[in-house]
């Protein structure tokens, strides 16, 4: 069995969903990577060195500074996490502890669900978000709207891993194939905040299970704590927590968003 290959990666990130995917996919294969925690309240990612790094001024990036096969020096950037989780397996997970040899079915569906999730979940779970955290004026059908659609797609990972049970191990089911891939990780770093778009992940009884098995992992448990420790759900434990949780993320949430409209609008 191959070693993983020796790295030397910068990984640029925040304590999101999205930032969580890349730490998570970093920690479970084993990478040694070093952390530049790129705040966003201070809305570091706008400014001009990150958008060097990506021009979209969004997390997580990674820079990747291991030299090439033939002892070249090069500094390769890699943005969006979908890309970044899949640059990692083809480059540094010879074993497919986290992914399937190229070309195979199971291959084209973990990117399938991968592209499901960048597309489909993050995005309507974020507005989920913001429109029941966020938003300055509770509008109810912005709420219901998202919320609603963020629910339908619990319900196809719900129906997805009913399916797969069926031919599932033990430690099973999972998204694709036997055992824990890049789609569940990008698709947990989600649900895992569901209770703060106002969703009980309790209803959907597998993805309850699943979600469970993915958080008792010790290198999930590491990434989710980059760059700094993840404590929403232990906020979200007392009316007091949520509301100084709540009141911080809203805070630079708005900030950056008129920002935006300021240059934008």
């Amino acid at each position: 069995m191959a070693s993983s290959p020796k790295a030397d990666i910068v990984l640029y990130t925040s304590g999101t969903p999205n930032g969580q995917k890349a730490s998570i996919t970093l920690e479970e294969l084993g990478i040694d990577y070093e952390v530049q925690n790129i705040e966003i309240s201070k809305n570091v990612q706008k400014e001009e060195c990150f958008l060097k790094i990506n021009p979209n001024g969004r997390i997580p990036a990674i820079v990747d500074k291991t030299p090439t096969a033939d002892g070249k020096a090069r500094e390769k950037r890699i943005f969006e996490s979908g890309a970044l989780m899949l640059y990692l397996c083809q480059k540094y997970d010879p074993n497919h502890k986290l992914n399937y040899a190229y070309d195979t079915d199971e291959y084209w569906e973990v990117v399938e669900w991968l592209v499901w999730m960048q597309s489909g979940l993050g995005p309507m779970q974020g507005q989920a978000n913001h429109f029941y955290r966020y938003a300055p004026e509770k509008i109810d059908y912005g709420i219901k709207r998202y919320q609603t659609e963020t629910k339908r797609l619990y319900q196809v990972l719900e129906d997805r891993l009913a399916e797969q049970a069926k031919t599932a191990s033990n430690d099973g089911p999972w998204i694709v194939g036997g055992r824990m891939t890049i789609a569940d990780i990008a698709n947990f770093s989600w649900v895992n905040w569901a209770e703060w778009a106002g969703i009980d992940v309790r209803q959907f009884r597998l993805l309850s299970q699943w979600l469970d098995r993915i958080n008792e992992r010790p290198a999930v448990k590491r990434g989710l704590d980059v760059p700094e420790p993840f404590t929403m759900k232990e906020k979200l434990k007392s009316k007091e927590g949520e509301e100084e949780y709540a009141k911080h993320h809203s805070r630079w949430v708005m900030k950056g968003q008129e920002a935006d409209q300021k240059k934008h609008g």
